[in-house]
């Protein structure tokens, strides 16, 4: 089977091109954000996984669970989906689909993992960094692992900045390893 990435490309693509045309990117933005969230339930999991569940049941369970979330061209995409049994890969569309978004308002976003919750204030010093680095306006997201043990890892596009003392005992450990 291709990669879910790869097989959600043309829908996230059909999905940003709608959005931008009705001029309705955070509208779309929250609706593919949602059916997202909708599809990573282990309980909808199971679900998506009956192969007794028509088509038309899942449309309509799913479009209930959205709501007025779906506007007309909202429940066309949902039933392509349904219909393409391509639901599955709505995390990955709405992922490839706030890529887009972001290129399109001029934003990067910059994932910061750290060991411990970081607040608004330190979010707004590595905003600030990041924007004058890249030169743009950027968006954070923050994010906790523990496994890191200190500093953050900072992720922006292709590029990493590894401050954690795990990449730093890492790095150690490569230089005992040369040296030995």
């Amino acid at each position: 089977m291709q990669e879910k990435a790869t097989i959600a490309r043309p829908y996230a693509r059909a999905a940003f091109e709608q959005a931008r045309e009705e001029g309705k990117l955070r509208e779309w933005s929250a609706l593919l954000g949602f059916l997202a969230a909708v599809v990573k339930d282990p309980l909808m999991q199971r679900v998506l996984r009956d192969p007794k569940l028509g088509e038309e049941r899942l449309f309509g369970l799913v479009a209930d669970l959205c709501g007025d979330r779906l506007t007309q061209t909202g429940r066309n995409f949902l039933r392509i989906l349904v219909e393409a049994r391509r639901l599955d890969v709505a995390p990955e569309i709405f992922q490839q689909f706030e890529e887009k978004r972001a290129r399109a308002e001029g934003v990067s976003e910059v994932d910061v993992i750290s060991a411990y919750e970081i607040d608004p204030s330190q979010q707004k010093q590595v905003a600030d960094l990041m924007k004058k680095r890249l030169g743009r306006d950027v968006q954070v997201r923050a994010s906790v692992d523990p496994s890191i043990i200190g500093g953050v890892i900072i992720r922006a596009g292709d590029s990493v900045i590894d401050a954690s003392i795990r990449g730093r005992l890492r790095q150690l450990a490569n230089e005992f390893a040369k040296q030995t």
